[in-house]
């Protein structure tokens, strides 16, 4: 192998693209075009709600291990709807993760809520009990935890603080399907999860979509009816819609392609297993890089490889060393920094008009009126760790080239 960085005018570790995921294939335009030949030969447009859909969510609970499930059109309206069925009154405190997508925070202002931003654990993307104690006031009623890139936050000890506390706890699995905690998959510990299933994840319904899941049979409804429209889901005698909503039903042909995508997701989950922890192993020859700190007796279903470079020990910093690993063809992001309480929307307290400030600013919630949050770790651990792409379609010569060149890079700006 050149020892002469790519970077600098050496060859490249590798110099052909990384392999195509491949998510959709023909299974999925076959279970497509049944559900428009039925409509053709029928004459009536699908719609949502249908054999099709009340089929998905039937698959998504038997991949669960019970429970019940509502199929919806975002991983953010998932989110959205989970919280939705809580029926948390106006300025209610939500504590939130510092750092996920902003589909994970934003559904908490929509519903006239404050968010809370609880500090990452110093040694992941994720959240610990250790940062949300200490945010925990009389207004707090709900903890919502993000297990970012299909790594799984260490959450008993959050259950077992919200239950002290008498509060709800909210999963955010959107890049986490079939990741397991102490044998568990996450989604089922909490009292109610959000999945995305959008395009890029584990598994999707199309472009865009999102599940409502729960093993608490009340909540399942309450968040149903709130993802649409109010309507009186399992309610004796209803005489109309129940409580405000909007309407954030998936649909028939999506959920036909989920159905499909569910009977590949146990070996897209073992394949992506199986890459990132060789990738791990790996890294454990090297000085200077290693694969992210992770909870202890978990299974983490990467959605993308967290990588820590120690700064310390290499004469680069961290923008320079993510270039070079570019250059010698590694799909490589050099910051996740979606840490969304430095964001201008929440700066400005831009969610219901530019200027009425709420709900910090409602003169009924007795909170902080320009809240400052302290994300020393969050920014830390942004700082000093980066991601590399990858998917369940990459093979041991990924693997080897992903290893390679850490290596070539590590030992050019090893101090």
């Amino acid at each position: 192998m050149d020892t002469k960085l790519a970077i600098d005018g050496g060859s490249p570790v590798r110099s052909e693209a990384m392999p195509a995921r491949s998510l959709i294939g023909e299974e999925e335009k076959a279970a497509a075009m049944k559900v428009f030949d039925e409509s053709i030969a029928s004459g009536n447009a699908f719609g949502y709600g249908g054999a099709h859909e009340q089929q998905y969510e039937k698959d998504f609970v038997d991949f669960m291990g019970g429970g019940f499930a509502d199929a919806v059109n975002s991983g953010t309206n998932a989110v959205y709807c989970a919280l939705g069925g809580l029926q948390l009154d106006a300025l209610s405190e939500v504590i939130v993760p510092p750092i996920t997508d902003p589909g994970g925070v934003m559904p908490v202002v929509m519903l006239g809520c404050v968010p809370i931003f609880a500090d990452a654990d110093p040694r992941s993307y994720n959240t610990s009990v250790e940062y949300i104690e200490p945010l925990i006031t009389e207004r707090t009623r709900a903890i919502v935890i993000a297990h970012i890139a299909g790594e799984p936050v260490d959450i008993d000890p959050i259950m077992e603080l919200a239950s002290k506390h008498d509060l709800y706890v909210v999963e955010d699995c959107a890049q986490a399907h079939g990741t397991k905690y102490k044998g568990r998959l996450v989604g089922t510990i909490g009292d109610i999860a959000a999945f995305s299933t959008m395009c890029g994840k584990h598994h999707c319904t199309g472009g865009q979509g999102g599940v409502v899941y729960s093993q608490n049979e009340k909540l399942h409804w309450q968040a149903r009816r709130f993802a649409d429209r109010g309507k009186p889901f399992n309610i004796e005698n209803p005489t109309g819609n129940v409580v405000a909503g909007i309407n954030c039903n998936l649909n028939d042909l999506s959920a036909a392609i989920g159905s499909v995508q569910l009977k590949k997701l146990p070996g897209i989950i073992e394949r992506r297993h199986k890459v990132g922890e060789a990738v791990k192993e790996g890294l454990k020859a090297r000085k200077a890089v290693s694969l992210g700190w992770q909870t202890p007796d978990s299974e983490c279903v990467y959605w993308f490889l967290r990588v820590k470079l120690d700064t310390e020990a290499v004469s680069v910093d961290k923008k320079t060393f993510c270039a070079a690993l570019v250059a010698e063809g590694m799909p490589v992001s050099e910051s996740y920094r979606h840490i969304h309480c430095e964001m201008p929307w929440f700066k400005n307290k831009a969610v219901f008009g530019v200027n009425s400030g709420f709900p910090w600013n409602c003169s009924d919630y007795k909170g902080p009126k320009d809240p400052q949050f302290k994300i020393d770790n969050a920014i830390a651990v942004t700082d000093s760790h980066f991601n590399i792409a990858m998917h369940e379609n990459y093979g041991q010569q990924e693997i080897d080239d992903i290893l390679a060149a850490i290596e070539k890079v590590e030992n050019a700006y090893l101090k």
